[in-house]
């Protein structure tokens, strides 16, 4: 079944939120409220023993009150290019999943594309991505001379972290892998030549980045919005998207960037996100072309902020490869 949806006069919605980072987000608050000692010092343990630049003594909730945590992104106010909703049955998935794709204004199917294939967060979905408004942001991006591109979401499970479930026959990058280029070419599209994680699927872009590596056919670009990765079981273990540390290990990206080999790459995590220090080593373990770490959430509004920026390197970056 497909579906057109008219995005011009839809009004962007906030996406569901993520129980599992919100976990990890409280964690550490509890950790930074016990850090404050001594006329306030904050110890730098939740920094793997240095202290982050701008974090003041009382953590996020401090600077929430200054108003330092950064501005929100909005929507753009620009006219939308067509998206295509549809439900098909995907056999790694074991169940009918959502794939939307995303087209810039006056683009079709059969004009060839490049398209970036993009993973959501958890307790999202496909559909998801319109309500925080990406095909806006992708017509404002060629609006303003980022050559063309398509965007194509699907569904990746609510909290699966875009890898194989040990029960339910359930294999999210499997779906990426061995049916995702099927579904293009069979709408006009070719394979993905690169991939956009938001959170939990930050996790999963660089997982199939990486699987495209090891089968020989890297992709051009990945843009990582708060990649929700784990460099120890100790964090992994209280989200629930694994079944043991053996299952973490078999499926860990960071654990495994030195098979990584992309054309361009772009990390942006704000500086209260408690993902931060692990984005921080994603990108420099992966020598990440663009990456920003400013003052921001683990947020929909931070998301929107940066939005623009990784726009514009997909673009290019699929030109000019």
């Amino acid at each position: 079944m497909t579906t057109d949806i008219d995005s011009a006069t839809e009004q962007p919605e906030q996406p569901p939120a993520d129980p599992a980072d919100r976990a990890v987000s409280r964690r550490r608050l509890l950790r930074l409220g016990a850090g404050v000692v001594g006329g306030g010092a904050l110890l730098g343990a939740a920094a793997g023993g240095g202290m982050l630049a701008g974090w003041l003594p009382g953590g996020v909730g401090l600077k929430k009150v200054l108003g330092m945590t950064g501005t929100d992104g909005t929507v753009p106010d620009v006219a939308p290019g067509a998206v295509h909703v549809e439900k098909v049955r995907s056999a790694a998935r074991n169940r009918e999943v959502t794939v939307v794709t995303m087209l810039p204004p006056g683009a079709t199917a059969s004009t060839n594309l490049p398209v970036c294939v993009m993973l959501h967060g958890r307790g999202n979905d496909a559909h998801g991505m319109v309500a925080l408004g990406v095909p806006q942001f992708l017509a404002a991006a060629v609006k303003g001379g980022v050559p063309p591109f398509a965007v194509v979401a699907v569904d990746g499970g609510d909290a699966t972290y875009w890898h194989q479930q040990a029960a339910g026959g359930d294999d999210p990058q499997a779906m990426l892998r061995e049916e995702l280029p099927g579904w293009l070419h069979a709408r006009q599209l070719p394979t993905p030549r690169a991939a956009m994680g938001i959170s939990m699927g930050g996790s999963g872009a660089l997982q199939y980045a990486i699987g495209r590596t090891q089968a020989g056919r890297n992709l051009d670009a990945v843009a990582l919005l708060s990649p929700a990765v784990f460099r120890t079981w100790a964090d992994a273990r209280t989200t629930g998207g694994y079944a043991d540390e053996a299952d973490w290990q078999a499926h860990e990206p960071t654990l495994r960037l030195d098979r990584l080999q992309v054309g361009t790459l772009g990390v942006w995590c704000g500086q209260e996100d408690p993902f931060c220090p692990a984005a921080r080593e994603v990108a420099r373990q992966a020598r990440a072309r663009e990456q920003h770490f400013p003052d921001g959430e683990h947020t929909d509004g931070f998301w929107r902020r940066v939005m623009p920026d990784a726009m514009s390197l997909l673009g290019h970056a699929l030109t000019t490869a």
